[in-house]
C-alpha cells in the first residue's frame, strides 16, 4: 500500500465523537440579481449535470446540480451581460442575462465530432505519453499566480437513500500557484450543518479533512493521488473516441490498473485538450475489489465491533481556462460503504458525497495565508455544531450549489425542526 495514496482521502467511522472548528461569520452587503434556470439536453431534454455557468468577463461562476438546475447571484455591475454556459460534449452557449427568465430551461446542442477532424500527430500516438506529457504541463499553462478562489462547499451523508446528514460551508482557497510544490491552504468563511442520528443508528461517517479532500482531488496539482512516478507503469491507457468542449477538440484517454491483482488503484477518463494537453476533466474510480486493501484507505477509526468496507469510489475534477491558463474548477466524490455490526443480522450501506465548486477568484500578489488563525488543517472536521439554516441571510450573496431535490427537502425538515424547537 503506497503511502501517496493514504494520507489524502480518509473516513472516520465512530460513536459520537466529534471535532470541532471555529467558524468566522462575515456579511457581505452587494446589490445583485438572482437568477434560477435549468440546463437541457436539446434534442433528449434530459438535464445536463456539471454544466459549467460563467458570468462573461468575470470570474463569478457556479455548476448545474443532479437536476441539471443552478441559481446564480449577478452583482448589478454584471447584469447587462451575458453568461457563457459550457458542457462536455456539448456546444458552448452564450446567453444574455436580462432575456433569462425564472425557471428558464436552457437548450445547449451537442457537439458532433468527427474522428478524422482531430489528427493525433506522431508524439501523441501512444497514449500513456500524452498522459505523461499532459502532467509535465502545470508549469506553463496552469495558474502561476498566488490566487484567493472563493468556494462552496456541500457535504451530505444517506443512509440508503435518505439523507442523514447536510454539511455546508463558504471556503476561501489560499490556491499556490501550480508552478511550486507548496500545499494549498482553506480559510473557513461560513458553515451550517444537521445531522439526524436516528437515521444513522449512533454511528457517523466523517469525511476528514472535508474541503481539502476535495482540493486535492486537482490531479495536476496533487498527482500523488493516482499518478506517481512509480504508479503511471501499472495503468494501461488507451485512446477512446474524441469530444469537444467549448468549440475545443478534446482526445479522451482511457487508464485502467494492467493487473487487477487486487491492489486498489484507479480507472476512468482523462479528457485532454488537443492543442494545449491540458487536462480539462477526469472522472475515475478506485477498484474496492479487496475489501481489506481499499478499506485501509479510507478508515482511519471506528469502533471494535463494526466492519467497515467501501463498494464503491467515484472523483470527478473539472478545469477552466481564464486568459489562457487554466485552473481548479469543480470536484465531486461519491463513496459508499457497508457497515456490518458484529452479531447483528442486518448491515447498513451509507453514501458520502462531498462536493465544491468555485465560485469566483481574483489573482492575489503578496504572500498568501497570512492569517493563521482563520485556517483550517487537512485533518478537519466540519463543527458539529454549526447551524446556519434557521438563517435565510446565512449565506448573503455568496454563491452556492443548488440543491438537488432530496437535499432540499431535507434542509426544509430541518427548518422546520428548528422552528419547532
Amino acid at each position: 500500500m503506497k503511502k501517496s495514496n493514504l494520507y489524502k482521502l480518509h473516513l472516520i467511522i465512530y460513536l459520537l465523537l466529534f471535532s470541532s472548528t471555529s467558524v468566522l461569520a462575515q456579511e457581505v452587503n452587494l446589490d445583485f440579481k438572482e437568477i434560477e434556470a435549468k440546463v437541457i439536453d436539446s434534442d433528449t431534454k434530459s438535464p445536463l449535470i456539471f454544466t459549467d455557468i460563467l458570468i462573461k468577463n468575470s470570474n463569478i461562476s457556479t455548476v448545474t446540480n443532479s437536476d441539471g438546475e443552478f441559481l446564480l447571484k449577478i452583482p448589478n455591475a454584471f447584469s447587462g451581460g451575458s453568461l457563457i454556459l459550457s458542457h462536455l460534449g456539448y456546444k458552448q452557449t452564450e446567453i444574455k442575462i436580462a432575456l433569462i427568465k425564472k425557471h428558464e430551461k436552457i437548450a445547449l446542442k451537442p457537439a458532433v465530432t468527427e474522428l478524422n477532424q482531430i489528427n493525433i500527430t506522431t508524439t501523441t500516438k501512444d497514449a500513456r505519453k500524452l498522459v505523461e506529457e499532459t502532467l509535465k504541463k502545470k508549469s506553463s499553462i496552469y495558474n502561476d499566480n498566488n490566487t484567493i478562489m472563493t468556494a462552496f462547499y456541500r457535504e451530505t451523508i444517506k443512509k440508503r437513500r435518505k439523507n442523514a446528514s447536510i454539511s455546508e460551508a463558504v471556503i476561501k482557497i489560499h490556491k499556490q500557484p501550480y508552478n511550486n510544490f507548496r500545499n494549498d491552504n482553506i480559510e473557513l468563511i461560513k458553515a451550517r450543518k444537521n445531522t439526524n442520528y436516528s437515521k444513522l443508528d449512533t454511528v457517523a461517517l466523517k469525511l476528514q479533512g472535508g474541503p481539502f479532500s476535495n482540493l486535492y482531488t486537482d490531479i495536476i496539482k496533487y498527482p500523488d493521488l493516482i499518478f506517481t512516478s512509480e504508479d503511471i507503469p501499472l495503468y494501461k491507457f488507451s485512446f477512446d473516441n474524441s469530444t469537444s468542449i467549448n468549440n475545443r477538440h478534446i482526445y479522451v484517454i482511457n487508464f485502467k490498473q494492467k493487473n487487477d491483482d487486487g491492489i486498489p488503484l484507479y480507472f476512468g477518463k482523462l479528457y485532454i485538450d488537443a492543442e494545449t494537453l491540458a487536462l480539462t476533466n477526469a472522472v475515475f474510480s478506485l477498484n474496492v475489489s479487496n475489501r481489506e486493501l481499499s478499506s485501509r484507505m479510507y478508515v482511519r477509526k471506528k469502533p471494535r465491533k463494526v466492519d467497515v468496507y467501501p463498494t464503491e469510489a467515484t472523483y470527478r475534477v473539472n478545469y477552466r481556462t481564464t486568459n489562457g491558463k487554466w485552473h481548479y474548477a469543480y470536484s465531486n466524490i461519491s463513496l459508499t460503504f457497508k457497515v456490518n455490526w458484529k452479531g447483528k443480522l442486518f448491515n447498513s450501506t451509507y453514501t458520502l458525497n462531498s462536493e465544491m465548486a468555485i465560485t469566483d477568484w481574483e489573482i492575489y500578489n503578496t504572500k498568501l495565508a497570512k492569517i493563521r488563525s482563520r485556517l483550517i488543517r487537512p485533518s478537519t472536521i466540519l463543527n458539529e455544531k454549526a447551524s446556519g439554516f434557521s438563517d435565510p441571510r446565512f449565506w448573503g450573496t455568496y454563491n452556492i450549489i443548488e440543491p438537488e431535490k432530496s437535499i432540499e427537502s431535507a434542509i426544509k425538515k430541518i427548518q422546520k425542526q428548528l422552528k419547532r424547537t
